[in-house]
């Protein structure tokens, strides 16, 4: 069983406000995985949303699939807390040395994410970066990794203004038609 945030409920209705599980990609949040991905060297990086029973890659670098379930995603425990939730050598970690992303494709060993978190304690995802081989990760690369989040946070915000911005000017256009009629 896949351990649950205390405010599981909080979470999954503020993910689902933002409105953008299932859109289309944006060149914001890759290039925000490209770049993550050359500045800690390491071959896959993703923007990872947190549904109920899956991870859902808003952005991915490096991996060819859209997501995967939650009962094997890392990143269902960095929603856990704010911190940066770091897994040097996979093989190695209980959690998740049996892991199917371990065992086979694509073959995960080091795995660092830092939360997504819209508001005091509601992390709806993560943004993190994954490696194929074993390493460490320093203080520095963890607080560079929440800056890139702290990008990924402001890009989702922007996002649900956006979404909110289109809903109201259809509720004027149909108000101002109902009005014209």
């Amino acid at each position: 069983m896949v351990p649950v945030p205390a405010n599981e409920i909080e979470r999954l209705e503020a993910l689902r406000a933002l409105r953008i599980l299932g859109t289309a990609p944006d060149p914001h949040f890759d290039a925000v995985c490209r770049s993550a991905a050359r500045l800690f060297g390491v071959p896959i990086a993703l923007v990872s949303l947190i549904e109920e029973d899956r991870q859902w890659f808003k952005a991915r670098c490096g991996l060819d699939v859209d997501g995967t379930a939650r009962e094997v995603a890392f990143c269902n425990y960095t929603i856990l807390s704010d911190n940066a939730f770091v897994v040097e050598d996979a093989t190695a970690d209980a959690r998740f040395r049996d892991n199917p992303l371990v065992t086979g494709p694509p073959g995960i060993r080091f795995c660092v994410g830092v939360p997504l978190v819209l508001e005091d304690g509601i992390r709806v995802g993560s943004l993190c970066v994954i490696d194929t081989k074993p390493r460490r990760f320093t203080r520095g690369e963890r607080e560079a990794l929440h800056d890139l989040a702290t990008v990924v946070v402001s890009q989702l915000r922007l996002h649900q203004a956006n979404v909110r911005q289109e809903e109201e000017a259809v509720v004027r256009a149909a108000e101002k038609s109902a009005l014209a009629e």
